[in-house]
Parts: C-alpha cells; sequence; structure tokens
C-alpha cells in the first residue's frame, strides 16, 4: 500500500517537468486519440493529460469489457471517467472465446491484446481519431509482456513509455493533479493470477474475483493476488499488511473467507506479493 510520496529533490522535479512537457507535445502532435482505458494508474493519467492537451471532443476512452476483468475494476473506471469527465465508452471483447487464450500459454496477453485492439482499433477508424494508445510505461518494457506485441502488430502507440515516465513519476505527477488513483495497486486481469498451461474459465475467474473481495473486505487495500493453483488459493500480500495475519484469529479469518469464495484450501505465501510471480514459477522471467 502507498501511504505517501516521498519528497522529490530538485532535479527528480525538473525530470517530471520534461517528461509531462514530452508527453504533452506528444499528444499535441498527435490530434485526436483513442485511449485503452482501464481506470488503473497509467491508462488514468495519460486520459487526463490528453483531455487537457486536445479537449474532451478529441479523446475517447475505451474500457474493454470481458469476464477476465473484476466488477470493481470497472467501478473504479466509471468513477474516475465521470470525476474528470473523460469521455468514456465500453465495449465487449471476446478473449474467452479464443481456444488460443483460454489454454494460457505463456503468451497469454499476446492473444488477450489481440482481441483488445482488434476491436478498438477499428473504433477509433469510424470516428476519426488519428492515433491508439496504450498505457504502458517505461518500467514495463523491461519485463515480460507478449501483449506489447499485439500492440504494435494493430499500430497501437505507447506515449507515457515512449517519453520516458516510470510508475513512480506517473504516481507523483497524477498525485499532483489530484487524481485519486495515484496510490491504486495495480490490477492485472484475473487471467494473470492462473498458471500457465491451466485452462482459463469463466468459472475459475469467477472464483478468483469472490476470493479477491473477501480479502479486500478484511481490510487489505494495498498489492494483494489470490494465486489459483487447484482447490487451493495461494494468497500473496503486500509486506507492510502480510504480518497482521501472522495471529491465529486473522489467519483463520483469511482461511473462511477465501473458502467461503470456493477454494477449498487457502495457503498464505510468507514471501508476499510479488508482481508477476507465475512468470518466475513457469521460467518466463527470472526473480528479482
Amino acid at each position: 500500500m502507498m501511504t505517501g510520496i516521498a519528497a522529490v529533490n530538485p532535479n527528480d522535479q525538473a525530470v517530471l517537468a520534461e517528461r509531462e512537457g514530452a508527453l504533452r507535445a506528444w499528444l499535441a502532435s498527435a490530434g485526436s486519440v483513442l485511449i485503452g482505458f482501464s481506470g488503473g494508474v497509467d491508462s488514468t493519467f495519460l486520459s487526463c493529460v490528453a483531455v487537457e492537451v486536445l479537449g474532451a471532443d478529441q479523446v475517447l476512452c475505451v474500457v474493454g469489457r470481458s469476464a477476465s476483468y473484476p466488477q470493481a475494476q470497472w467501478d473504479t473506471a466509471r468513477a474516475v471517467a465521470a470525476q474528470f469527465n473523460l469521455p468514456l465508452l465500453e465495449t465487449d471483447t471476446h478473449e474467452m472465446q479464443d481456444a488460443e487464450y483460454a489454454a494460457n500459454p505463456t503468451n497469454r496477453c499476446y492473444f488477450c491484446k489481440r482481441e483488445l485492439w482488434s476491436v478498438l482499433v477499428p473504433i477509433a477508424r469510424a470516428r476519426g481519431l488519428s492515433a491508439v494508445l496504450d498505457g504502458t510505461n517505461a518500467d514495463d518494457l523491461g519485463d515480460y509482456r507478449p501483449g506489447a506485441v499485439a500492440a504494435k502488430e494493430l499500430g497501437v502507440h505507447s506515449p507515457l513509455a515512449d517519453v520516458g515516465l516510470t510508475k513512480q513519476q506517473i504516481r507523483s505527477l497524477s498525485a499532483s493533479r489530484g487524481i485519486p488513483t495515484w496510490s491504486q495497486p495495480s490490477s492485472p486481469c484475473l487471467s494473470s493470477r492462473i498458471p500457465y498451461h491451466t485452462q482459463v474459465t469463466s468459472a475459475r475467474l469467477q472464483r478468483i474475483e469472490r476470493a479477491e473481495a473477501a480479502v479486500r473486505a478484511l481490510g487489505v487495500v494495498g498489492d494483494m493476488r489470490v494465486r489459483f493453483h487447484g482447490p487451493l488459493a495461494r494468497v500473496e500480500i503486500g509486506a507492510d499488511e502480510l504480518e497482521q495475519f501472522f495471529t491465529p484469529e486473522r489467519a483463520a479469518q483469511l482461511q473462511r473467507a477465501v473458502i467461503a469464495a470456493g477454494f477449498e484450501r487457502v495457503a498464505l505465501d510468507l514471501a508476499g506479493f510479488r508482481s508477476g510471480s507465475l512468470n518466475v514459477l513457469a521460467g518466463v522471467r527470472a526473480d528479482g
């Protein structure tokens, strides 16, 4: 959980100003944009700056809805769009009907993003919008992200990454604007909780979504994942909130909550939350 932003020294402030200026220039040169919008840290910041630079009539924020994204995330997306007057369109995507996606290979995200952008790019063309954008940031370039291949194939741009803005810089700039998502934990799609080569099904995604909502209901507000391992749920919680579940009472509460969501057994991962830990387990990314 992020409880505050550390003081930024003058040199860092200069970097922030330079990169934000580069982003504004990038958007101005585009003229009009469609943004793949999730209501997360990156896409919300990008959307707010795009509306500032181009005006709301030259921006469209599009949510691609499917079973792989939790309802709470869509609620956040709608709320932040309403707060900042972001033009919002919701449309359905159908990656769950793609056998290649459902088989859950190590490049599953490629098939997900291929479906998403295959839906969003034609919307941009039909509305006369010049560029289609995603919220990829500079940190993402060093991670295993097969979805970026699909984005490139379909001509999607990543201006945050192009101008060198990192996640922490985006959080800092968001906080300075009063954008509430600045402290929001990252929330990739629910399919990312299922080990590679284990079939992705709507029933499994719903079980994961219920379990994560139950853990949130226990008061966990920071980074958290419920990883699917058949009848076993492996729960990862951020280091600053993990220790509270070492007491018998809190451990029992966690167990009851996750079992009520549909799992048979619960394991609290003592290593805590790690982004992309299933990538590490599958050998597609090194640990650390």
